[in-house]
């Protein structure tokens, strides 16, 4: 018997809606906060903390590894764990960190609580994987754009307002306000958002995972500090060879193991490889205006290119980039619907080049600087949206924290990149002003070439994704392309057959499979008691905690929900259920 399109998931999701998005965002704009923290003083650093300007540096630096190192690991720690639980751990070691940079003027502690800090980016992929489980296809895109936004909007937002702390308060008031918002994200989290239900096949990698940490040591070190160490020194170069060797060594060991901390086989899928490379260009376009602006807005109009503007002033020019991204995810939601996230990648892209070519001759005033942030920042708002779209529309569902994870990480390390290499590039181009050295207009409108062309390799590569519609055939090829979906199916519907369940195909009004429908099993009181994704042939398999009747629900893009009621006799046979889904859904997909 078929039941109304209203039925207990549908509440449930209508309450997420209201609840779930909203605290993800936040919390991914907590844990963004961290990076741009100490931007306002980085400049008084080796005062505060009694060292030289080398050392210090490591303050920032150490902040980057963890949140690179982290990502990865926290992803999959999600998919075999639940997402909830490690997004709480990620935070709780983020609020730890902070506190202990707040009681300390030591460089080596401050290190060790920057580093921990920094550790909480695993939760920005874990946030998108939450969404991936519980939300309904038809508000996936715009909440999936607000979280993969929020990195920008967290980094932006936080330029202002740890400027007006940094001048008028003690500077360790940074570090207790970032453990504040910590704890509020924490318990935001246990009382609005629920755990999700998918759990990925295996054990935890931790192997993979010193390695890849070792390997991405060994590379961005490297990378932060080939300016101060020389980039054809011995050092330099001795640490990117030993990055090559340990993580070739780390790609030979995870292809031989049969639940790797990557699966580089669906890492090397075409649209997974293309855009985790177009992320790292993004990755540098963002740091690069984040870099430039601040400087200019803050030297002295002696100069004669400084801006001479304060410290708070020069935050509230920045902010609008953060700003921008934020409101261009709806704007994301309704292009991506229509087009595709390919199309809106490339857009995004397109729109961050004429964001630096107006930047190239708009230097001169403080309200052409608000003008580049805004233009800058709705490029790269709906590039970032477009990314776990891309992502998670060629991965299992039980993949997609790590496949995001790793997403993250290509983000880091094109921000790595765009760090070292704008840090270069305006050091070698300074001139002396008095007893120091100050960047010069040619450095700054030469990091933004650097950063066009970035955007035009970005640009390239989205050329090449898949585009939105293919054959069926290549469908299901996408769809079914690794061996380790298809033993995931398969101990599905053996689970099912021994235990005994619900299995059968979701169908279009046509009578067609339909791939990637998400099937919800509600019991009696209205909890979630499993839930899957249909195969390339639009089959799902779910096991039952018990006999009884039971609620089998269905949601698919571009199709408006369909529930029907079931019952499970009990015993070991599985209950054959197809569910036919209605025509074309007249919300956003």
């Amino acid at each position: 018997m078929s039941q109304a399109t209203t039925h207990p998931r549908g509440d449930r999701a209508a309450r997420g809606i209201g609840g779930v998005v909203p605290v993800l965002a936040f919390a991914g704009i907590v844990v963004a906060v961290m990076q741009t923290l100490l931007v306002p003083v980085i400049k008084d650093l080796p005062t505060l903390l009694g060292t030289e300007p080398s050392n210090a540096t490591w303050v920032m630096t150490s902040t980057l590894l963890a949140g690179a190192v982290s990502t990865p690991i926290m992803g999959r720690l999600g998919d075999l764990f639940g997402k909830r639980r490690m997004m709480l751990t990620s935070l709780a070691v983020m609020v730890v960190g902070s506190l202990v940079c707040a009681f300390t003027d030591d460089l080596l502690v401050m290190i060790v609580g920057r580093a921990l800090q920094g550790f909480a980016m695993g939760a920005i992929p874990l946030g998108i994987g939450l969404m991936r489980d519980e939300l309904p296809r038809e508000k996936l895109g715009s909440a999936m754009a607000l979280m993969s936004s929020s990195i920008g909007v967290g980094g932006g937002l936080a330029l202002p307002v740890a400027a007006l702390v940094a001048q008028h308060a003690d500077w360790h008031a940074l570090f207790f306000g970032a453990a504040g918002l910590g704890v509020i994200a924490m318990l935001l989290i246990v009382f609005l958002v629920p755990e999700s239900p998918l759990r990925a096949q295996g054990t935890f990698d931790v192997a993979g995972a010193l390695g890849l940490s070792a390997g991405l040591v060994l590379f961005l070190l490297p990378i932060t500090k080939g300016s101060d160490w020389g980039w054809s020194s011995g050092l330099t170069l001795g640490l990117f060879a030993a990055s090559a060797v340990v993580l070739l060594l780390w790609g030979v060991m995870e292809l031989r193991l049969k639940a790797p901390l990557v699966d580089l086989r669906t890492t090397a899928r075409r649209e997974v490889l293309l855009t985790n490379l177009a992320s790292i260009m993004v990755g540098v376009a963002f740091y690069a205006i984040s870099l430039v602006l601040p400087q200019l807005l803050q030297l002295p109009s002696s100069t004669g290119y400084g801006l001479g503007q304060s410290m708070v002033v020069a935050g509230l020019c920045v902010a609008p980039l953060g700003l921008t991204m934020m409101f261009t995810a709806p704007i994301y939601a309704r292009l991506s619907s229509k087009y595709g996230p390919k199309i809106t990648l490339i857009l995004g892209l397109l729109i961050i080049a004429i964001g630096y070519g107006a930047g190239l001759g708009l230097m001169s005033a403080a309200w052409q600087t608000i003008v580049i942030a805004v233009i800058v920042g709705a490029g790269i708002g709906l590039a970032y949206s477009s990314l776990p779209a891309l992502i998670i529309g060629a991965v299992d569902a039980s993949e997609t924290g790590a496949a995001n994870g790793l997403n993250t990480l290509m983000r880091s390390i094109g921000t790595s990149v765009s760090s070292a290499v704008i840090g270069m590039v305006l050091a070698n181009t300074a001139t002396h002003a008095g007893p120091v050295d100050v960047p010069t207009m040619e450095g700054f409108r030469t990091s933004f070439l650097i950063a066009t062309g970035a955007v035009a390799i970005g640009l390239l590569l989205a050329l090449f994704l898949p585009g939105r519609d293919r054959a069926p055939a290549e469908q299901k090829t996408q769809l079914r392309a690794s061996s380790e979906e298809e033993a995931n199916l398969e101990r599905a519907e053996q689970a099912v057959r021994a235990l005994g369940g619900f299995q059968g195909r979701v169908l279009a009004p046509s009578g067609a499979p339909l791939a990637r429908a998400k099937v919800t099993l509600i019991d009696h009181r209205g909890r979630q008691a499993g839930a899957a994704l249909t195969d390339g042939e639009g089959r799902y398999a779910l096991e039952v905690p018990a006999d009884g009747a039971y609620v089998l629900a269905a949601t698919a893009a571009g199709h408006a929900p369909h529930a029907m009621s079931a019952a499970h006799p009990g015993g070991e046979r599985p209950v054959e259920v197809n569910l036919a889904l209605p025509g074309d859904s007249e919300v956003l997909a």
